[in-house]
């Protein structure tokens, strides 16, 4: 029993290695490493985060250099969201944009799709019998 508490207390080989090192990912190749932390690490901005900050950029009170080293992104980045959100309000403007209908607009829809696929089935039959009636 002695053993078992001195065996639980000594640590395991490698414990105090950083992540990675451990042994627990072997051939794993150091590029592979850096591209799994730097995907771990990567921020992931909400839409409002964004369009704030291309807002901000817009608005010209402050250098988009500056907007960018304050906020942590590279100009790149700021410059593809700004790009994003003008396609986006080009879009709006021509009409381009989907919405959400509401339930009033969804019955309406479906009542009208049935009422057109009786009036297709209707002149189907008519058509079958005039086709029929002239053999």
């Amino acid at each position: 029993m002695n053993e078992e508490l001195t065996r639980k207390q000594e640590p395991e080989v490698g414990a105090d290695l950083p992540e990675g090192r451990s042994g627990e990912r072997r051939g794993e190749t150091a590029r592979q490493l850096i591209r799994r932390a730097k995907y771990a690490t990567r921020r992931k901005f909400p839409a409002e985060e964004k369009i704030r900050i291309v807002m901000e950029g817009i608005r010209a009170e402050v250098s988009v250099s500056d907007l960018c080293r304050r906020e942590g992104i590279h100009p790149t980045i700021y410059y593809k969201w700004l790009k994003d959100f003008m396609e986006a309000g080009k879009g709006r403007l021509r009409g381009d944009a989907k919405r959400e209908a509401t339930s009033n607009e969804v019955q309406d829809l479906r009542q009208e799709n049935d009422r057109l696929k009786l009036l297709v089935a209707d002149l189907s039959l008519e058509n079958l019998t005039l086709k029929k009636s002239q053999y």
